[in-house]
């Protein structure tokens, strides 16, 4: 299969009010907001979503889910799915509604990849290396 686009969808996930009232409280300096960007393929339904820390006990990740304005924290177990080849596990939730992480490109990582390549072509990755 080849390789779809990532989602290019981006969002601004501010701090939860009681975070700011502990920073707040403790004298510490106010948190930032934080930009998401989605990790699905271009082309999924439902939420845009991306992991925002993982949970190796439990074998889970909270995730951000958003539409539009509103974001919601998720605890979601990880996809089950391995590579074909047997080599990586899909780095997407369980039940995500697009084609797992192999098989979705981020066009910004790979339009960076072929300027390097151009530039550093003795770096640049070979078939089959």
């Amino acid at each position: 299969m080849d390789a779809t686009d990532q989602c290019t969808a981006v969002t601004l996930l501010p701090p939860p009010d009681f975070v700011l009232r502990l920073a707040a409280a403790g004298g510490g300096s106010r948190p930032e907001a934080g930009h998401l960007l989605c990790e699905l393929a271009a082309d999924h339904d439902g939420d845009h979503a991306m992991a925002l820390w993982d949970d190796d006990t439990n074998r889970t990740a909270v995730w951000a889910r958003w539409s539009g304005e509103r974001a919601t924290l998720a605890e979601l177990a990880w996809c089950g799915a391995v590579e074909p080849r047997g080599e990586d596990a899909c780095g997407l939730f369980a039940g995500h509604p697009s084609a797992h992480d192999w098989d979705v490109a981020d066009p910004t990582l790979a339009a960076v990849d072929v300027v390097l390549a151009g530039e550093y072509p003795h770096l640049a990755p070979r078939d089959g290396v």
